[in-house]
């Protein structure tokens, strides 16, 4: 390899040394592991050699100021090939990248490495991050989430149960003063949270301040009329750093004990928001809008289980990771993958659910998943057998849309969880017998019985397009 190396002109990117079968990875190093798709007639350890190069130290032809670094340490190193079962063309390769690549407590920084150049490549006809093992030596330079599912438990003074919560309906188009109306009959009905939703900001219907304003009247009435902790996620999402921070603050004046923030701002101002949000002793719950763009398909982007330790790095305490049964992406494997990644302390690989590493994360508080989109009462059973109870429920038409109002609605929903739990502590299959058990919990609620009637039977059932490539994995229900 040294001869060839130093040879002038174009060498394979294999033969530049960042093809290493033999390497063993270091536990400080951060390993990625790449869906790779090469061009006809490129064989796919050139393809990993090339991911490795162009996301680490080379570029297409031999530049001799390599001699003027210690250049082995910082090559990346393609260390395994593997083809992908059942995909003829597709290979998963396995890369090594030393400590020293990355600066500490980035995020923009890990991301512009690990993903900045390599997806455009053109010896590539498709390429797809699918998990990053990231080694504690790295964890340990980010805050992770601002607070933590423990600590928010604490502030809210909920425990044994998941959360539930509602985004507002219409997102779009309501007054200031409706939209806190809205936001008041469902948190009296029952709803520990309600929520912006990723679009609405300061829009010439209703400006930010003024939204700020009913919606904290209506979580005080509310929290009077309940005696209960409430919140309302305001989302403070932007134009500028200093337009979310002024939005933010003014939040926290209110008394508000959650802001929002969108995917679309970007790492840094993620990462800005949470150290925010820590000093001020705020929850900070992140919608992850725009991530379909390039989690959804198979083949290229980046998996929705990175991004989700991005954000528990970037110190999230709220994301929105999948429901399995409601109107959006969520193959039940992967989801509980997701889960998993966000929730524990220590997660071993698992092909079933598509962790391709083991993954410690030091004691970094865990973030607390959110199950939104086209999910209802009738599915209770289902969302508590798949999702666990460290989640938060939002049910958005499914609390709206009620037929006897919003705060019926709401509860609706808590009727449905709390007989749900009931029956899990008293240790019956709730599962199997969920429809039974909230059928005679509707004898009792006339709000929750007419939720069964109008949604009980709604279900989504289509193909999931991101699934583990180990197992064949059942329509979504």
């Amino acid at each position: 390899m040294s001869a060839g190396r130093w040879s002038a002109g174009v060498i394979p990117y294999a033969e530049m040394g960042y093809w290493r079968p033999d390497y063993e990875p270091k536990d400080s190093d951060i390993l990625a592991a790449f869906r790779i798709t090469p061009q006809p007639g490129v064989p796919p350890e050139e393809a990993g050699a090339a991911v490795a190069g162009e996301s680490s130290t080379a570029t297409w032809t031999v530049v001799w100021t390599d001699r003027l670094t210690s250049y082995e340490n910082y090559q990346a190193k393609c260390y395994r090939v593997e083809p992908v079962p059942g995909k003829e063309g597709e290979f998963i390769a396995y890369i090594a990248y030393d400590l020293d690549l990355f600066e500490e407590g980035s995020i923009a920084n890990l991301t512009s490495s690990i993903i900045g150049n390599v997806f455009g490549f053109k010896a590539l006809k498709a390429l797809r991050l699918e998990d990053m093992r990231i080694s504690s030596h790295y964890v340990k330079t980010f805050q992770g989430p601002a607070h933590g599912i423990v600590m928010e438990r604490e502030y809210l003074n909920k425990y044994g149960r998941p959360l539930l919560g509602a985004t507002v309906k219409p997102k779009l188009g309501l007054s200031a003063r409706n939209y806190g109306r809205v936001v008041y009959e469902a948190l009296r009905g029952g709803l520990d949270f309600t929520k912006d939703d990723e679009n609405i900001n300061s829009q010439p219907f209703m400006r930010w301040r003024d939204r700020f304003l009913f919606c904290m009247e209506g979580v005080a009435k509310a929290q009077a009329a309940t005696g209960e902790i409430k919140g309302h996620y305001l989302n403070v999402t932007a134009g500028t750093m200093e337009d979310m921070y002024e939005r933010a603050e003014f939040a926290k004046e209110l008394g508000s004990v959650i802001v929002m923030i969108d995917l679309t701002v970007g790492y840094t101002a993620i990462q800005s928001m949470s150290r925010w949000a820590r000093a001020n002793g705020m929850l900070l719950h992140l919608h992850r809008a725009g991530h379909s763009t390039y989690t959804r398909q198979k083949t290229h982007g980046v998996s929705f289980r990175v991004i989700a330790k991005w954000m528990r790095l970037a110190g999230v305490d709220h994301i929105h990771a999948g429901t399995v049964v409601g109107k959006l992406e969520g193959d039940p494997n992967s989801v509980a993958g997701f889960y998993d990644t966000l929730r524990l302390d220590k997660i071993a690989a698992d092909p079933v659910k598509g962790l391709y590493f083991d993954q410690e994360w030091a004691s970094m508080p865990g973030c607390m998943p959110v199950a939104s989109g086209g999910i209802h009462a009738g599915q209770m059973h289902q969302l508590l057998h798949y999702l666990g109870e460290d989640v938060i429920l939002q049910f958005g038409g499914g609390t709206i849309g009620h037929p006897m109002g919003i705060a019926a609605g709401a509860a609706a929903n808590r009727v449905a969880l709390e007989a749900m739990i009931k029956a899990r502590n008293e240790g019956r299959d709730f599962l199997a017998e969920g429809t039974d058990i909230l059928r005679a919990a509707a004898k009792k609620s006339r709000e929750l019985d007419v939720a069964l009637s109008t949604w009980g039977d709604i279900t989504f059932t289509y193909e999931s397009t991101d699934t583990p490539d180990v197992v064949e994995t059942p329509v979504s229900i």
